[in-house]
């Protein structure tokens, strides 16, 4: 979840009778949909003994400290961990993982039941998943091809908070409402929801 320390492991296993030395370079790095990385933020080396069939872990933590200013809207880590055998030069091992952040800051609540040509309230509840306190909020709220911006006030670290909207639907039918949060420390966090609207 966005705001919050990464952890992962990587569990390496020895598959032969042999003991083996393996030496692990992990790095990670935030990057575009399109895979080209944007920042490094993580570059850890490490050596593990590993005995006959023998199995180990290795715990990696990102804290969001590492990440947050560096992230794109993608939202995307890619971690590799590249392994190789001591005294085996041509054996090596990449591994790869690709980390999508998720966003769990907007709510919308809709009534039940909601009719037309009769003025609705939706809640939109929004929080701040940081450590740290944010500032220069807005919600850009887009309904029926209309948006309205709303300038919001700071919040605290990890502090939530909602608004109340109304609007009246002109229409029977589904209504596409879309919320989207920016401030200082992150932007595009979005939520949707789908509206069926009744006739009378």
């Amino acid at each position: 979840v966005f705001g919050k320390d990464i952890t992962l492991l990587l569990i390496l296993n020895n598959l032969s009778s042999d003991h083996k030395t393996v030496k692990v370079d992990m790095s990670a790095s935030t990057i575009l949909y399109t895979r080209r990385a944007v920042a490094e933020i993580l570059k850890a080396t490490t050596s593990v003994d590993l005995g006959s069939k023998q199995e180990k872990h290795i715990r990696l933590k990102i804290p969001y400290s590492y990440y947050g200013k560096y992230l794109t809207t993608d939202k995307r880590i890619q971690v590799t961990a590249l392994c190789g055998v001591m005294n085996m030069p041509g054996l090596k091992l990449l591994v790869e993982k690709t980390i999508i952040l998720e966003d769990t800051n907007i709510i919308i609540k809709i009534p039940r039941r909601v009719v037309v040509n009769k003025a609705v309230t939706l809640e939109i509840s929004y929080a701040n998943p940081l450590p740290e306190p944010v500032n220069r909020c807005v919600l850009l709220v887009t309904l029926m091809n209309q948006q309205v911006k709303i300038h919001l006030a700071r919040l605290a670290p990890k502090e939530r908070s909602k608004i109340y909207f109304e609007f009246t639907p002109r229409r029977t039918g589904p209504l596409q409402l879309q919320v989207d949060f920016s401030c200082d420390k992150f932007s595009h966090a979005k939520g949707f929801v789908t509206i069926a609207v009744a006739r009378a």
